[in-house]
């Protein structure tokens, strides 16, 4: 097993998710988890559905890092897609593979979470992730993603696999072409992202993956450093943020934990950087952030008849024993405060980011990563061919 750094990741979730945008439906727990699974579907729009599977054996500590660091970024990134006009749902599901600590039986491969628009459930099952030793199977996760998951039928949605490891593309007992051409039946587009040298990438049958899948084969440079710019906005932009929290309304038997785990994962994000969290926290001004699944805010805006179908035992305590008016003049308060805080925080978001392209400049720079900015160009290109732009 190779041991070295992977910064890189960050592309391979700014290749993922770089090719998506907006959110809505289902909200479910990786296996591991004692919460229920909870999901919810919209038939309306576009989707682009997108497949993270991440090798979390002993050498791959710098790609989950990576990963956890630049998540937030990479998904302000996705809402600038649309379709004709309109924003996709983005569904996103992960699976880890090649960990020791996974059972021989499953090809040491684990669903860690099914598709689903609830960004923070990713978030978390990000941050909870470990490595150790291991057999990479690429063919095996590959297979296991695409006949698994719940993939749309709808050919103008986009459905992407993302596979990042080290090891050789050919370990396991199922082979990777049949992998990504089941995949492929299936209007799925399997991306390759070798971690190391490139040549040992070729040889490994990494780019041949990709050739197969018709997609794109993606080499990290683990010497890469991402480079976190500190802005005057940066605080202005959390205050902003504990004010936001305060308008989410925890509702049914997840809402008081699913509220507790929206604050853990802005610790999550602080934990990498002010930066960091600072680019959560514009996240969350998007459409793509959306929790109708407990917050009630989020949910009467899905559905304006759901307040009056809730059962009182499912409301927090400060509307318990409410009348129905009374709960949707609260909702259309906590909403239009919500609003007036999101706009703040898109106003020091523009101020933030011309800080940064400027800060970029003086130093002769440019995003840090020369090597993202080709993968998002690429995703662009696959969401280009069924019609998508970026505003």
């Amino acid at each position: 097993m190779k041991q070295f750094k992977l910064t890189g990741v960050l592309m391979l979730l700014c290749i993922i998710f770089s090719s998506c945008k907006n959110a809505r439906a289902e909200n479910a727990t990786a296996n591991f988890s004692n919460e229920p699974v909870v999901e919810t579907t919209s038939n309306a729009g576009n989707k682009i559905q997108v497949a993270i599977l991440l090798d979390t054996s002993s050498s791959m500590d710098g790609l989950i890092n990576q990963a956890k660091s630049r998540l937030w970024n990479i998904v302000n990134t996705l809402t600038t897609l649309r379709f004709n006009g309109k924003e996709p749902e983005i569904q996103i599901a992960l699976y880890e593979y090649g960990n020791d600590g996974l059972s021989a039986s499953s090809g040491y491969v684990r669903l860690v979470a099914p598709l689903t628009t609830d960004l923070d459930l990713i978030s978390e099952k990000l941050f909870a992730l470990t490595t150790n030793g291991g057999l990479e199977y690429c063919g095996t996760v590959i297979d296991k993603a695409t006949k698994e998951l719940k993939w749309s039928t709808n050919d103008k949605d986009i459905h992407l696999v993302y596979i990042a490891g080290n090891e050789p593309f050919t370990q396991g007992s199922i082979s990777y072409k049949e992998a990504i051409s089941d995949a492929l039946r299936k209007n799925i587009t399997v991306n390759t992202i070798h971690c190391g040298d490139r040549d040992e990438g070729v040889s490994g049958m990494w780019k041949d993956g990709a050739d197969k899948g018709n997609s794109k084969f993606f080499n990290i440079n683990h010497n890469a450093q991402v480079r976190y710019i500190v802005t005057p906005y940066d605080d202005r932009i959390d205050e902003c943020n504990v004010r936001l929290n305060g308008t989410y309304i925890g509702y049914g038997r997840i809402g008081e934990s699913k509220k507790q785990n929206q604050a853990a994962q802005d610790k999550n994000a602080e934990s990498i950087s002010s930066a960091n969290k600072a680019e959560r926290i514009v996240s969350k001004t998007k459409t793509a952030y959306k929790n109708e699944s407990w917050d009630l805010v989020d949910l009467a805006e899905e559905n304006e008849k759901a307040l009056k179908n809730i059962k009182q035992s499912e409301l927090p305590k400060e509307l318990q024993g409410k009348s129905e008016a009374e709960m949707k003049s609260y909702v259309a308060e906590k909403k239009e405060e919500r609003v007036t805080i999101q706009k703040e925080i898109e106003s020091l978001a523009k101020q933030r980011q011309a800080y940064i392209d400027n800060e970029l400049k003086k130093s002769g720079e440019n995003s840090g990563d020369d090597l993202g900015k080709a993968i998002n160009q690429s995703v662009l290109e696959i969401a280009a061919t069924k019609g998508y732009k970026a505003e």
